[in-house]
């Protein structure tokens, strides 16, 4: 029989079918955003500022800037930042596919294997803080869009404003998700810690205004655990779709 969860009817709701298109394609989007980490190498590479671009005192944004020379003290010239815009754009379309396509029920039971009916208590607990994870997950997909579509030297605030978006967004929707998986999976901790650091970093950032010896390491904070924390989600939805469908091609044979 194809593996299936469902939710009593008082529930008003029944959980999906895991083997759907929809669920791996929403599992495979979140697992996607790794791409960034090869584009911003790659941009990284081609710099070409009166100094080597350095992680831990370049900002993620100069990566991305238009025009090369001054910006906000700063010498910036990136030959490829159309290529690190695109992939900004990429990431944040990836997130807001996982938000889109992964409904709530499925984020509800997706690290739950082995587990076929949940019940209408349980679920009735779960759905809201799976339906949060979802918004939170689209804000923060939102604002990469933003970050992408707005370089930092159009003297733009909206790409300041998607830079928060991505950084809280997705900082408090790896909290929230870890929370909901903790029980079942020990991906669950790797996840919430992930988000707990932008938290933290967030904080750091704002209470210093980013004038720290290490900028570049500590916006890093902020954006590459979500990034990471998004992908580790993607690979537990996927790996349980994965399951599943073999599930169900055994079952019919």
């Amino acid at each position: 029989m194809r593996e299936q969860m469902t939710v009593p009817a008082a529930s008003g709701d029944h959980l999906p079918d895991l083997g759907t298109i929809r669920s791996n394609i929403g599992g495979w989007a979140h697992l996607s955003v790794v791409q960034y980490f090869v584009a911003e190498s790659a941009v990284i590479e081609a710099w070409r500022g009166p100094e080597p671009y350095d992680r831990r005192t370049g900002f993620i944004s100069d990566l991305g800037a238009l025009k090369c020379g001054l910006y906000e003290h700063r010498d910036v010239c990136s030959p490829l930042h159309s290529l690190m815009n695109a992939s900004f754009v990429v990431q944040g379309l990836a997130l807001l596919f996982g938000a889109l396509l992964l409904s709530s029920a499925l984020l509800c039971i997706a690290a739950r294997p082995g587990v076929r009916i949940l019940e209408g208590a349980g679920y009735r607990k779960a759905w809201p803080t799976a339906v949060a994870v979802r918004v939170l997950t689209g804000i923060s997909g939102l604002g990469t869009v933003v970050v992408g579509f707005v370089p930092e030297d159009l003297g733009s605030p909206f790409h300041f404003v998607g830079a928060l978006m991505f950084f809280i967004g997705g900082a408090f929707a790896l909290v929230l998700l870890g929370v909901l998986w903790l029980p079942h999976t020990p991906m669950s901790w790797f996840i919430l810690v992930c988000g707990t650091l932008t938290l933290g970093a967030l904080v750091v950032g704002g209470l210093t205004r980013m004038d720290v010896p290490e900028p570049g390491t500590l916006e890093r904070l902020m954006g590459y655990p979500v990034t990471i924390g998004f992908s580790a989600a993607g690979l537990v939805v996927a790996q349980r779709v994965r399951d599943v469908r073999r599930t169900a091609r055994l079952a019919k044979r």
